[in-house]
């Protein structure tokens, strides 16, 4: 990758947040950070941006925090308003993550009136 590459990315540091969190929804908000590339103190903003939006929820289980995501949520900017989280999730994710994350939802019976937008692949 060439340097004036590597100063732009497709996604958003909120995609790759949770992209991280729907790979792994027991981690760590530190090692997620670690993996984006920014502080932890930003990834707990994130995260909270994402939650009052609809889009995640966290679930305290003991001294740890657990990630659910909201397939059925719609992405938020007019251009992309058309597709859901899980459509974006299933983009992005490798085909075994998102059936894992598809069977999470299944059992939830999580579904729009439109269309599923977890589907099992």
């Amino acid at each position: 990758m060439s340097d004036a590459s590597a100063d732009w990315n497709f996604f958003s540091n909120y995609a790759h947040v949770l992209v991280c969190l729907a790979e792994n929804p027991d981690a760590r908000l530190r090692d997620v950070a670690e993996r984006v590339g920014i502080t932890e103190r930003t990834a707990l903003r994130l995260v909270t941006q994402l939650e009052q939006a609809g889009i995640l929820s966290r679930v305290k289980e003991g001294r740890r925090n657990s990630y659910i995501i909201e397939p059925n949520e719609r992405l938020r900017h007019p251009i992309e308003a058309h597709c859901t989280v899980g459509e974006l999730l299933e983009t992005i994710l490798s085909p075994a993550d998102f059936k894992m994350l598809a069977q999470r939802f299944t059992g939830k019976k999580r579904r729009s009136k439109k269309r599923t937008a977890v589907r099992d692949t």
